[in-house]
């Protein structure tokens, strides 16, 4: 059974989750409203008997405003641009992770998902987004460490880029088109994930029977992917950004990279965190 709130899901397809064998149940939830959100975890366990198996922290306001404001420098925008990227996307998302921890806890058992990305290690898109989304991956490492005890994990999860309709209609405004950032995107967009993806990561983690040996980690969905082998929905394995072909075909945007070089050969995880060392 699946719950969701419109914030996460504004098209919601009824027919798509049950004949995927489903039960979806919508609620209306707004997320910057803390009542919202605390009535939400409240019909939840009224409704299922306190029982709760898997959060994820998907809701996010930011992405038309981000759009709207590429290319512009943090002095620039006022302190409503902040909100909108971090109040749904960051706040909210630690006060669910509250409710739904003290439905977990008691039962010794559950999940709690952050979707977060790459822009959580180095700077991406623009200040307030990078740090919001290094929050989400603290959050995820730091809850860890105090649910650990009580047998519920808490993860960030990288998706790669996703071909969502926002995204796509963005790369075709002529706004950007000579931003060479842009340009490299839609290169990437070309090979990207569709948002079902994610969602596969979603429930092979939540069937994982040794879910507690990847709590208070940040885990990428392609190197998901590869460990408990699927693909997407298309059939096609997705890039992770620890893969040597897809770094040089992102930054060149010659795809050639993918093509010639083995989806094997990658950069370790270590070297991978260097990029966002502060030291």
């Amino acid at each position: 059974m699946v719950w969701c709130s419109y914030s996460t899901m504004l098209h919601l397809e009824h027919e798509g989750v049950k004949a995927r064998g489903g039960k979806c149940i919508p609620i209306q939830c707004d997320h910057s409203k803390d009542e919202d959100i605390k009535n939400l975890f409240d019909r939840v366990s009224q409704e299922q008997n306190g029982q709760l198996d898997v959060l994820v922290n998907n809701a996010y306001s930011g992405v038309q405003i981000l759009a709207e404001n590429f290319g512009t420098p943090f002095w620039e925008l006022d302190a409503d641009f902040w909100d909108e990227i971090n109040n749904v996307g960051l706040r909210n998302h630690y006060i669910c992770g509250v409710f739904a921890a003290r439905l977990m806890v008691p039962r010794k058992q559950g999940l709690i998902i952050n979707v977060s990305s790459a822009g959580g290690l180095s700077y991406l898109f623009n200040v307030a987004y990078g740090i919001g989304k290094e929050a989400c991956d603290r959050m995820a490492v730091d809850c860890a460490k105090e649910l650990r005890k009580h047998n519920v994990a808490f993860v960030s999860l990288w998706p790669g880029v996703v071909q969502t309709e926002m995204i796509n209609h963005f790369l075709k405004s002529k706004t950007y088109e000579n931003n060479r950032e842009v340009t490299l995107l839609k290169k990437a967009i070309e090979n990207g994930e569709t948002p079902e993806y994610t969602g596969i990561c979603v429930a092979r983690l939540a069937a994982d029977p040794d879910i507690m040996k990847k709590t208070g980690r940040i885990l990428i969905a392609a190197d998901l992917g590869r460990e408990y082998g699927f693909t997407d929905v298309t059939g096609q394995q997705t890039h992770s950004l620890r893969e040597l072909g897809y770094i040089l075909s992102f930054l060149t945007g010659n795809a050639i990279f993918l093509k010639w070089i083995p989806s094997f050969l990658r950069i370790p995880y270590w070297i991978l965190s260097l990029q966002g060392n502060k030291f």
